[in-house]
């Protein structure tokens, strides 16, 4: 007699507990590891390990600034091809200063672009929002449509992709957070120039305007409907 497996309780199931699963690490192939740490240091990620185990084993791991994330290369780690890893994004809140920034240690960087309104076929690599890229940051300067991408010497493709304001529901309004100096500057400054808006609309100076500051800064990093 063939037993037929029950229904897991869902009263049960709704009692487990939801464990965080934090993405923590991405393995890209190298061919030439030294010289792929070699430039990683050159853009002066952190590097957080260089282990090996005699000539057929070695892990080297680093973390960009700011970032919850590391990337990981190395000796027999992966089988896939050197340089296959593509569509790396790495999510600044000012792509202009990120891509100075980049230039300044060495790495052959694209100028500023955005996509010519959803093509995805087209002259130019794919990315998240097409396949033809117009020169310079998105006239609106919307948040994630603005990007300049480089690659490190196997040519594992990475893109920098300007998130300001993000959408709705990505992020714990009751855990906002800036990750560094550069990202809380920014934060400010995008804050003080909606401010200043906001008092000449009303007329006058805005003697609480600490309020109206942390109140648009929380509301811009969760994606909610900005104060006025």
């Amino acid at each position: 007699m063939t037993k037929v497996e029950e229904a897991p309780n869902t009263a049960t199931v709704s009692r487990v507990p939801k464990v965080d699963m934090k993405f923590e690490i991405v393995v890209i192939p190298v061919s030439d590891v030294d010289r792929a740490k070699e430039f990683y240091t050159k853009l002066e990620w952190r590097l957080d390990a260089d282990y090996a185990k005699g000539d057929e084993f070695r892990i080297i791991q680093f973390t960009p600034p700011g970032s919850g994330c590391s990337v990981m290369f190395g000796t027999n780690i992966t089988d896939a091809v050197p340089g296959s890893a593509r569509g790396l994004y790495l999510i600044v809140s000012d792509i202009e200063a990120a891509r100075a920034e980049l230039l300044s240690h060495g790495a052959e960087v694209t100028e500023v672009f955005h996509g010519a309104n959803g093509i995805f076929s087209g002259p130019d690599e794919p990315y998240l929002f097409g396949r033809v890229r117009v020169t310079g940051p998105d006239p609106e300067r919307n948040s994630y449509r603005s990007f300049a991408s480089f690659e490190d010497p196997d040519g594992n493709g990475w893109l920098l992709q300007e998130v300001t304001i993000r959408m709705p529901g990505r992020l714990d309004p009751t855990a906002t957070r800036f990750v560094s100096v550069n990202d809380l500057e920014s934060a400010l400054r995008r804050a003080a120039a909606a401010h200043g808006q906001h008092e000449a609309r009303i007329g006058k100076p805005d003697a609480d305007w600490p309020v109206w500051y942390a109140e648009y800064m929380v509301r811009e990093q969760t994606g909610e409907e900005l104060p006025r």
